[in-house]
């Protein structure tokens, strides 16, 4: 919980809750800013806060995070950032309503397996009023559904391109899990920064070859990506999701091994593979059934449908044949005509009660009547396979991959653009 709370806290500007104005937090007009953000402001109490709760996310290992001026710069880029994001998201008409929100709240107690009171209980122990949790989270939600709109607005698959991706077999080389360390290099940079880059990444790589600092730790104190303090975890993706430049280069490291640095469109980089794994074949169990509906109506009242289900079974159970009943009595119009053949399906493809009856049977057994929500049913299971559904589901990913390999490009572009936009003043102390 504590975990959770310090990485909501410092997503959303602090404990104080981003996009509040300092007017509105009641602070005195004297207290120090650290940065203005087009209209808004980030006062010193805030960063604080924001840099007291990530050190509390690493309580005992401190010695991971940078020194404390460089903790907070990589804080204050993330704090400020969210404002801008907000800032768009209500010019854009983004709205989170209570409801959203209210369900956030009961899915963070389920996901900690405990009820909302204890939540609330657990929150004013760690000294955060419930009200601010709920602006902490609406914000981050807000924040969220701005990604969503920017990427979805702009994103599109087409069938080539998973055609493309396919004939490429690069699916079949599995899923790899990387972290990564960034030192940035500025839009129009000089010689001399992408030099001085160029020389801080060598000597990252080198403290990590040497032994001296792990992985994780170098991305906390050196990085300059977003997911720094995250130890640059960018957790499990398909070779297809990772951009070009490092797929084939991750495609021949093995768990553990780092990479040289490589250069990129925003600086340069140090890769890490830290786990790797294949995908094997994805079957489903089809089952095959046939079956007879009565409808329940505003005329056929449920104790009338049930005595006619209850008539038609009696005729199936002496003998009567089940696709010439079907044609004669079903009320189910996609079926009637082939004799109650529902073909082949997955065991919730037509509702949970029926699949929970065919779930029942045996392959040949027939069902007695039972209910769903629009009347009486008879089925009869007349059998069951295993089906490699590999293919559909290749497809299905390839189409996913390349959705998310654009989103994040689409919304890095959003983002560098919204950046170069904006007023942002800092004014920590170098």
């Amino acid at each position: 919980m504590n975990r959770l709370l310090a990485a909501l806290a410092i997503s959303v500007a602090g404990l104080a809750g981003s996009g509040l104005h300092a007017q509105s937090l009641g602070i005195a007009p004297v207290e120090s800013i650290v940065a203005i953000v087009e209209e808004d402001v980030i006062l010193r109490s805030e960063l604080d806060r924001a840099v007291a709760n990530i050190r509390n996310q690493y309580a005992g290992s401190q010695q991971q995070l940078p020194p404390n001026d460089v903790l907070e710069k990589q804080v204050l880029d993330r704090l400020v950032l969210l404002r801008l994001q907000l800032a768009r998201a209500v010019a854009a008409g983004v709205r989170i309503s209570d409801g959203e929100v209210d369900q956030t709240v009961q899915n963070i107690a389920k996901q900690n397996n405990i009820t909302e009171a204890q939540l609330r209980g657990q929150l004013q122990r760690d000294g955060l009023p419930f009200d601010e949790f709920r602006q902490t989270l609406r914000d981050e939600l807000t924040a969220q559904r701005l990604r969503q709109n920017i990427t979805q607005s702009r994103v599109n698959v087409s069938d080539t391109e998973i055609d493309i991706l396919l004939a490429s077999n690069s699916l079949k080389r599995g899923e790899v899990r990387t972290s990564h360390v960034l030192v940035a290099i500025p839009e129009g940079a000089t010689q001399e920064q992408m030099e001085t880059a160029r020389k801080k990444i060598e000597g990252v790589q080198q403290l990590i070859s040497r032994g001296e600092m792990d992985f994780k730790a170098a991305a906390i104190r050196y990085s300059d990506a977003p997911n720094a303090l995250d130890g640059g975890d960018l957790g499990w993706r398909s070779f297809d999701e990772v951009p070009s430049l490092f797929a084939n280069l991750l495609a021949g490291m093995d768990k553990g091994d780092v990479s040289q640095p490589i250069r990129g469109p925003s600086g340069y980089h140090l890769m890490q593979v830290t786990d790797k794994r294949e995908r094997g074949t994805e079957t489903v169990t089809e089952y095959h059934m046939r079956g007879i509906m009565v409808r329940t109506t505003e005329i056929i009242t449920s104790e009338q449908a049930l005595t006619k289900a209850n008539k038609i079974h009696q005729r199936l159970v002496a003998g009567e044949d089940f696709a010439a009943v079907a044609k004669e009595a079903s009320d189910d119009s996609m079926t009637r005509n082939q004799g109650g053949d529902m073909g082949w399906f997955p065991p919730m493809a037509w509702g949970t009660a029926v699949g929970n009856q065919l779930l029942a049977l045996k392959d040949g057994e027939l069902s007695a009547p039972f209910s769903s929500e629009v009347g009486y049913h008879i089925v009869e299971r007349l059998g069951s396979r295993v089906q490699d559904v590999s293919l559909e589901s290749e497809r299905n990913r390839a189409r996913e991959t390349i959705a998310k390999r654009k989103s994040e490009e689409e919304f890095e572009r959003f983002i560098r653009q919204l950046r170069d936009e904006s007023f942002v003043e800092t004014r920590l102390k170098s």
